[in-house]
């Protein structure tokens, strides 16, 4: 069903000044709407892209070639002979303005100032060079959600050595899985975090991780929780405290480094076998960011910019360069719903953000916890709201709208890890439609494939692709020998197409619509079905929390099984089935009435917060789980082990 009605217009005497109409004047595309400027954007991808180099005022040299083999997407290379450094970029604000403001579920509080930032990056990098650290050596970190991890993060960039970070509720074997195929020479973790009101201490892990890691050389470790704990036990670590005791803030020595060279290292989820090392660098990590920041989220100097996320989520890499564009970064850290669903919007609040960013999931739960922000809240300053880890639903659009903020720009975004950035999301001039992210990002070529690789017609689902190369494609696999499992991950679907793995289509409002991971698709009867679109329909019953659908080889064919998380004291009842499959009838279509609905009281999800139906159908299938360690909560899966109602 296509929504004739944008349920958000922007304000047409705002419009003028956003980044995104300014940077279209300066590419003579004033009286150009979006699609016509995406277009151009795709069609000239060097000079949008050189363009907004200038406009972004990147510290550094482009060099004289903006795109190396533009036809080709695993030849491409976008400023082959560029030179900058992604942690000059960041911290060349200096200012007595706040750069962080920090809270924690404790009510910990810290706030830095861009001139404090600074000095604090350059004594982690002075403690870092004197500890070994140098240009191409690796720095892992199990850190929460703090001003020290951002600080850490920057100074190990600064040197040009390569950053790699996960969040401490990881498990031991996840921890080891992930840093042990990078060799990393200095571990840098805390000594415990608080969630949900409880202290968790991290000392037994570090020493365990620590056996495993046989190529560090130092730990730093972060008093977050205890003072006085002792480390002794703990071969070659030290507080960071200590360390920096021994030096003075001083300038920067910023290591001018290529275009293309690595700053991060991160990591896919996992599930299906050992976690890939993902590559990030310096250019196309910092150009991509600050076009989404400034283009497609009207991020300006002054924002106070919100994202709640973990050291394990792409989307901490993402926020952290809001700093370029001279916003605050506001950092929380603890559960979002301790010690009462109110908690993040308390802190939105008191600080005035402008941007809310979350995942879906978080919006879903406010929604059946009935908790209504714009009657409990000031949000007069909050401008912008994105949501992503899994697709916005269009109740969840009526939600903000009507429960937290009625002229809200409201953002779906989705890209992930692979590219540390977006492909479809949103822009602050053109019209939200509900229950559709808005385009695809400037300079991404994203397309919809149907099942002959031709570009799908409008309305109908198929694979995401992206045609042309772009700024942060990784630079490859960590010891991927000849980009064999790179190329396998993303262009083994199409020749030299990047395909994402998400199933999607486009409307008529060049917007889009996720329907879920092209890898769960259901597919009862030969007609392929998004997960999604069960989950919409199911979840607007009052009663149901949260669903997982997966499909069951069944006679020859795959039938959907439907999972459902019920509300506390509410038991599945023939009554309950027949309105949740009365729904599905109605909101989507007969073919994706499930063959069974079953009562669950967990669901797996990764460390990231997504739930998971891979391994969910391996489960039920009798097929082994390759990597538990990837999951949040992995004892879930036996909830759906040997289900008699399964083998009827």
């Amino acid at each position: 069903m296509i929504e004739e009605k944008p349920i958000w217009q922007p304000n047409p005497d705002k419009v003028k000044s956003t980044y995104l109409a300014k940077f279209m004047g300066k590419c003579d595309h004033s009286d150009s709407d979006y699609q016509e400027f995406w277009q151009w954007s795709i069609d000239n991808s060097e000079d949008f892209w050189a363009k907004f180099w200038d406009y972004a005022d990147i510290i550094g040299e482009q060099g004289n070639i903006a795109l190396k083999n533009p036809d080709k997407m695993t030849g491409g290379q976008f400023f082959p002979n560029g030179k900058l450094n992604y942690a000059e970029n960041i911290l060349k604000h200096k200012t007595d303005k706040p750069a962080i403001i920090f809270e924690d579920e404790r009510g910990l509080k810290n706030q830095l100032s861009f001139n404090e930032l600074f000095e604090q990056v350059s004594l982690w990098a002075h403690a870092l060079k004197k500890h070994g650290i140098k240009k191409g050596d690796r720095v892992a970190a199990l850190m929460p959600n703090l001003p020290e991890t951002i600080i850490a993060y920057l100074a190990t960039a600064s040197i040009g050595a390569i950053w790699s970070s996960a969040s401490p509720d990881f498990g031991i074997q996840g921890i080891i899985d992930r840093f042990d195929q990078i060799d990393p020479k200095i571990f840098i973790t805390v000594d415990g975090y608080s969630y949900n009101g409880k202290n968790i201490d991290c000392l037994d892990k570090i020493k365990k991780v620590q056996q495993s890691l046989k190529t560090l050389e130092h730990i730093f470790i972060v008093n977050n929780l205890a003072h006085n704990c002792d480390i002794s036990k703990i071969k070659n670590a030290k507080f960071i405290d200590d360390i920096l005791k021994e030096h003075e803030p001083a300038n920067i020595d910023f290591e001018t480094v290529s275009f293309n060279h690595p700053l991060c290292i991160m990591f896919s989820s996992g599930t299906t076998g050992a976690p890939k090392c993902i590559v990030h660098g310096h250019g196309g990590t910092l150009l991509q960011h600050i076009k989404e920041h400034q283009l497609q989220c009207d991020i300006q100097a002054n924002d106070k910019v919100f994202y709640f996320t973990t050291c394990g989520w792409m989307m901490w890499n993402w926020l952290v360069t809001a700093l370029a564009s001279e916003a605050t970064l506001l950092l929380y850290e603890g559960n979002p719903f301790y010690p009462d669903g109110n908690r993040l919007w308390d802190f939105a609040e008191k600080h005035q953000a402008t941007l809310f960013g979350t995942a879906a999931k978080y919006i879903d739960a406010l929604n059946k916890a009935d908790i209504h922000p714009n009657d409990t809240h000031d949000l007069n300053q909050l401008r912008t709201i994105t949501s992503t880890g899994s697709p916005l639903v269009h109740e969840s659009f009526d939600f903000v709208h009507q429960h937290i903020k009625a002229d809200v720009h409201l953002s779906s975004i989705s890209g992930g890890t692979d590219i540390v950035s977006c492909f479809v999301l949103g822009n602050p001039i053109s019209p939200v439609f509900r229950g559709e992210i808005q385009g695809a990002g400037l300079g991404m070529a994203v397309h919809v494939f149907d099942d002959e690789a031709n570009i799908a017609k409008i309305g109908t689902s198929g694979e995401m692709v992206c045609t042309k190369p772009f700024p942060s494609m990784p630079i490859s696999f960590w010891n991927d020998k000849d980009d064999v499992k790179f190329k396998k991950a993303y262009f083994n679907n199409y020749d030299d197409i990047w395909c994402q793995g998400d199933w999607i289509e486009k409307t008529q409002n060049n917007g889009f619509i996720i329907h879920g991971r092209s890898d769960a698709t259901l597919n009862p009867g030969g007609v392929r079905i998004g997960t999604a679109e069960i989950y919409r329909q199911v979840e607007k019953i009052s009663d149901v929390l949260e669903s997982i659908a997966v499909g069951q080889d069944w006679q020859g064919d795959s039938r959907v099984i439907l999972f459902v998380k019920l509300k506390e004291n509410i038991q599945l009842n023939d009554d309950l089935i027949k309105l949740i499959k009365t729904q599905i009838r109605n909101g989507a279509s007969p073919r994706h009435i499930p063959a069974h609905v079953i009562q669950i009281s967990d669901i797996p999800r990764t460390k990231s917060g997504k739930i998971t139906e891979l391994a969910v159908k391996d489960i039920i299938h009798g097929r082994a789980i390759k990597n538990k360690e990837a999951l949040q909560n992995p004892e879930a899966l036996e909830l759906y082990k040997n289900l008699t109602v399964l083998k009827t």
